[in-house]
């Protein structure tokens, strides 16, 4: 199984390692398949993601697209962030091996979940997309 040059850099120097102590939104989400468990921590003013953060157990490129997902939202509107596709995190790390394709799809996941569990906290109508869970393993914290 080959890695890109980017996946092997996020995981050997993952970005926004950690956690934040009052954070606006928590995501979690893990795959029982494969053990990997992966939570995002959000500090969003006005609508733009000041901080994230992350913690990841598991394997290499579940490390990688958690860094990498962190990266992409950095900065953002809540919105954009929403926006974000396991397709698009792939895309960032040049590429993943196919039996890792699921690493990238936790990361989104971990997202949209941070970003409904800030829509809870602040009485924002969460839309029906963020509502159910759609991993590889159906297993998640999303509702």
């Amino acid at each position: 199984m080959a890695y890109s040059g980017a996946v092997m850099d996020h995981f050997a120097n993952p970005r926004n390692v950690g956690t934040i102590d009052d954070a606006d939104g928590v995501g979690e989400v893990g795959n029982a398949k494969c053990g990997d468990i992966m939570k995002i921590y959000l500090k969003i003013d006005g609508n733009k993601i000041q901080d994230v953060k992350f913690n990841t157990f598991g394997c290499g490129a579940a490390i990688a697209t958690s860094s990498m997902a962190t990266e992409l939202i950095k900065g953002k509107s809540v919105e954009d962030a929403l926006n974000l596709t396991n397709k698009a995190v792939i895309e960032a790390l040049d590429g993943l091996p196919p039996q890792k394709i699921h690493c990238s799809v936790l990361a989104e996941e971990a997202v949209k979940a941070a970003i409904a569990d800030y829509y809870q906290k602040n009485g924002i109508a969460i839309p029906e997309d963020l509502k159910q869970c759609t991993s590889c393993c159906g297993d998640c914290t999303l509702h």
